[in-house]
């Protein structure tokens, strides 16, 4: 397992879920190589941090940053009060984690480490997943 505090102040510049609200989440969900990228775009990110998770759909190399190794499951988990990215700067409660075994397993670990970290607000969510293949 992998973990970032973020997906790097180098990058700072389907299917339905359901939020800690209990309300279904559009996604966005890009192929990208060998990896199945999901976004999860929340209400509380802002139009700087969206345009950021958007780029890793699309680019190899912001990607590259988020998931570095092998095959795996990665997700970032982002404190709704606290954001991903603050005055040009990760926020440090946003973690993600990769190459871990399956889907559950990264959500759950980066959520706990998110947890961990948040100085406050509502409970961490997870705003981007992937699925890279071998």
């Amino acid at each position: 397992m992998k973990r970032f505090a973020m997906i790097g102040a180098a990058l700072a510049l389907a299917l339905g879920t359901v939020s800690a609200s209990g309300q279904a989440d559009a996604v966005e969900t890009a192929e990208l190589g060998k990896s199945t990228v999901t976004l999860h775009p929340r209400d509380f990110l802002t139009a700087e941090e969206l345009a950021l998770l958007r780029l890793v759909l699309v680019n190899d190399q912001a990607l590259a940053v988020f998931v570095q190794g092998g095959a795996g499951h990665a997700a970032l988990a982002v404190a709704p009060a606290e954001g991903l990215i603050r005055a040009g700067k990760p926020v440090a409660s946003a973690v993600a984690l990769s190459e871990l075994p399956d889907a559950d397993t990264a959500a759950a670990e980066a959520l706990k480490a998110c947890e961990a970290a948040r100085s406050g607000g509502a409970a961490c969510e997870i705003v981007l997943e992937v699925e890279t293949r071998p």
